[in-house]
């Protein structure tokens, strides 16, 4: 079976020119829309007329010209049917999970999951009489373990936020349909080089505020997967997008629509340098992980699901041992060699680095953070592309040997 390219995918999508043959699409500011004639109104509420049907808009909560544009590339980037754009990455993960679970429904999550969604999943949830499983990512057997009679979900990221443990999303996928089970799976590490649609994920989700807009200057998500789950997400009466009302604006998605036909070739560079730098730290004989990197538990089975031509992604870890050595390397990194920031998030063009324990990963009872492999040393780098390469490395190296951890 041919490999599927989402480059290729995206390159191949309608464009949408400006409203007077410009370039670039035209943002549409309007909150609200017009019709020509007052029956129009009553179908469009009744669902017989929409932006595919007739080309007719409503109101900007409910569907806008351009944030429609941004939704159809993304769906042909992950090859799914449709995608909804929304406000953040947390909303698109909230929503998708209270459309699919009520209460008295069960979800079974991988451990290895960023701070924010774990406290969704443990304790708000739970409020709203919806629980969860949480099991290692890389363990079949504890995915069919804790699946339950009411059991609704299987949720993962596809490479796990921090530890970068990696998720068989085939095996998981296998699993959850012969269990008649909605699998989704947040690929925000790994944009272009997994493609979780075509691996089985019945809905993947991205945070955009990462590598997909690339440049850390808006808030924004993306949930991608079948026509059906996009038009309930939308129903005028039970869709939790549309009711719970995380709209994108139109101006992010016009923003975000100019960067991604870069997105591929950023993508292969923030891989080349995670790369080098992951090479260069295990040949210090530090504790690195990078799942380009042999000695990576889920080597094989990332080398199995990837899309080769855009590398191994932009995120690695090192554990420093302890919270004091982590917060001493990150200081020289950043104000003595200036080789990257000390800032939370990822995806950004210059490294940005963190210790996830204590910040990102903040949320997460420390018993949990030790169950997950998450030390209190643990630093996350998201490898940006500025800089002379060499330089980089030399910065790296200096300040590795300065601390001891070589």
């Amino acid at each position: 079976m041919k490999r599927f390219n989402p480059e290729q995918a995206m390159s191949e999508v309608r464009r949408e020119f400006g409203e007077h043959g410009g370039v670039c699409p035209s943002v549409s500011r309007s909150a609200t829309f017009t019709v020509m004639e007052p029956g129009t109104m009553p179908e469009i509420f009744e669902g017989l007329r929409g932006p595919d049907k007739d080309g007719c808009f409503l109101y900007s909560r409910h569907f806008n010209p351009t944030v429609n544009i941004l939704n159809r590339y993304l769906a042909a980037m992950e090859g799914a049917e449709a995608a909804l754009c929304t406000a953040s990455g947390m909303s698109a993960i909230s929503c998708t999970l209270l459309q699919l679970c009520g209460a008295g429904d069960h979800i079974v999550s991988s451990r290895t999951i960023y701070g924010g969604t774990h406290a969704l999943l443990a304790e708000l949830l739970p409020q709203l009489g919806i629980t969860t499983t949480f099991v290692d990512a890389a363990d079949p057997s504890a995915w069919k373990k804790a699946i339950r009679p009411e059991t609704r979900v299987l949720y993962t990221e596809a490479i796990g936020n921090p530890t970068l443990k990696i998720a068989d999303l085939p095996a998981i996928a296998r699993l959850a349909h012969d269990r008649g089970l909605q699998f989704v799976v947040d690929n925000t590490f790994a944009p272009m080089i997994l493609s979780p649609h075509k691996l089985g994920a019945d809905v993947v989700i991205y945070s955009l505020t990462k590598f997909i807009n690339g440049a850390s200057d808006m808030i924004a998500g993306v949930i991608c997967g079948s026509s059906d789950m996009i038009t309930r997400l939308m129903d005028l009466h039970t869709g939790r997008v549309m009711l719970l009302g995380p709209t994108m604006d139109p101006t992010a998605a016009f923003e975000i629509i100019q960067r991604l036909p870069h997105l591929a070739i950023r993508m292969r560079e923030h891989g080349r340098r995670a790369m080098a730098v992951a090479e260069r730290l295990e040949a210090l004989g530090t504790s690195v992980r990078y799942p380009g990197l042999p000695s990576h538990p889920q080597y094989e089975v990332m080398t199995a699901m990837m899309n080769r031509e855009f590398g191994f992604g932009g995120m690695l870890n090192l554990d420093c041992g302890t919270r004091q050595k982590a917060e001493e390397l990150m200081s020289l990194l950043q104000n003595r060699e200036q080789f990257g920031f000390i800032a939370v998030s990822l995806g950004y063009f210059d490294t940005l680095m963190s210790c996830s324990g204590s910040s990102t990963s903040s949320e997460i009872p420390p018993e949990d953070q030790k169950t997950m492999g998450l030390s209190p040393g643990l630093l996350r780098f998201s490898i940006g592309y500025t800089g002379d390469l060499d330089t980089r490395l030399n910065q790296l190296e200096r300040a590795v040997k300065s601390i001891g951890l070589d």
